[in-house]
């Protein structure tokens, strides 16, 4: 590895210590970071700014931007109080079925969507659950973003990693299906119970507070049902377009920012004001973090420790897997799994064919998904939909550190990379 390389990896072990420590604003060190690998050559503005392996990932930024318009209006409508409302009924007021409804929706809706998109929809109505109940919010929204990567693990749309690892491989999307499918479904189970036990002091039951609740009539709480229909309306076409937009050929963060669009013109609402509501700060730290990931990229950092531990392992197919799993969960839970995989694609593209191509070989796949797509579960800092509840969660007056975020992750992480051994093993050995 070059010298600019080690410098490169200097500038994004100091960085990511100040965003776990938190001595400093994680969107200014984020920035700061971006700033300083333009600055010392590890990156240049064609790779930050227009490299699709290497540089800032607009289609997330854009997807992102489209998304919280969207939620921006729907806010105004009432139907995330009424959906609160709904569940909490629903759920006789007791907390941990209520979570359970939201793990087992998160994970559902993001086998068909994206992450992100999820937590944006999912999470408003958490926090009004758990305003109206009196319980912490926190547990409840950790819990939902652990659903989401788990869930986008079992299809080959659900999370970005997956749509790479196909073009690579060939895998269709009834591979991913069949392969990755059953798999998540345990995990989601195990999840129920992890969170059980990890969040039990929240599970508080205010009988005051649920009575109120129950007497409650969801559909009062409606204010615009033109609104609510407009809104509803645009948000199918735009779920729809998503399923489609291979056949559409229009990318989702295309697809996301027409439909937010759309809806803040047929809506008549003021544009400042939704404006207002986007997560600017979270965008900016995606961008920072991005180039910086982007940097260790360009100067062959990430590509040298793929080959090493590649390399260390080739003809031995177990072991093999085995490496590839867990180095992609840990790898993935520091730098952003698109580019981790997108540089090991090919890498395991060629171990792949060194072991016959086809049959007992293609668990080395299986791997470099289940290990890049849970390890996201890890850090704060290991998925875009981490960084987008902790973003939301922020604004809404409760504040996850990274620690606290880190102490639960880790241990859904572990718990799921765990389950993936035996799975694997009985599956293709």
């Amino acid at each position: 590895m070059s010298t600019l390389g080690w410098i490169a990896v200097a500038i994004f072990v100091t960085a990511y210590v100040l965003i776990a420590t938190e001595k400093i604003n994680r969107v200014a060190v984020a920035v700061g970071g971006a700033a300083l690998m333009l600055a010392i050559g590890a990156t240049d503005a064609e790779h930050a700014f227009f490299s699709e392996d290497a540089g800032i990932d607009w289609n997330v930024i854009f997807l992102l931007m489209g998304m919280m318009m969207i939620v921006a209006v729907l806010r105004r409508t009432g139907l995330f109080e009424f959906l609160a409302i709904w569940s909490a009924k629903r759920a006789r007021g007791r907390p941990f079925p209520i979570m359970v409804i939201f793990i087992v929706v998160t994970g559902v809706l993001s086998a068909a969507l994206d992450n992100v998109t999820t937590v944006l929809l999912v999470a408003p109505v958490t926090l009004l659950v758990c305003e109206r109940l009196g319980v912490p919010p926190v547990p409840f929204l950790l819990a939902e973003v652990f659903a989401s990567n788990i869930g986008g693990t079992a299809t080959l749309i659900g999370d970005p990693p997956n749509i790479i690892i196909a073009g690579r491989s060939g895998l269709t999307f009834n591979d991913f299906l069949s392969v990755l499918a059953p798999f998540v479904v345990v995990v989601l189970v195990v999840l129920v119970g992890l969170c059980r036990i990890m969040f039990r002091k929240a599970f508080r039951y205010d009988h005051e507070r649920v009575q109120r609740i129950m007497a409650l009539n969801e559909r009062d709480a409606i204010r615009d049902p033109r609104l609510v229909v407009l809104s509803l309306s645009v948000l199918a076409l735009v779920l729809a377009a998503f399923g489609l937009h291979t056949v559409l050929d229009l990318e989702p963060s295309v697809v996301a920012l027409l439909g937010g669009l759309l809806l803040l013109a047929l809506s008549r609402i003021d544009a400042g004001e939704i404006a207002r509501e986007v997560e600017w700060p979270t965008l900016i730290f995606f961008a920072g973090l991005f180039v910086m990931v982007g940097a260790l990229v360009t100067t062959g950092v990430i590509g040298s420790l793929a080959h090493a531990a590649t390399e260390a392992t080739a003809g031995k197919l177990w072991p093999a897997t085995m490496l590839l799993l867990w180095a992609s969960a840990a790898l993935s839970a520091i730098v952003d799994n698109i580019p981790y995989v997108a540089t090991m694609s090919p890498i395991v593209a060629d171990l792949v064919d060194a072991n016959g191509g086809l049959g007992h070989a293609q668990v080395l796949w299986w791997a470099l998904a289940i290990g890049a797509d849970l390890g996201g579960n890890a850090t704060a800092v290991g998925a875009s939909a981490n960084v987008v509840v902790l973003g939301l969660a922020e604004r809404a007056g409760h504040r996850i550190t990274f620690w606290e975020f880190t102490r639960w992750g880790l241990i859904v992480t572990v718990v799921s990379v765990a389950l993936a051994v035996p799975y694997l093993y009985l599956r293709f050995f």
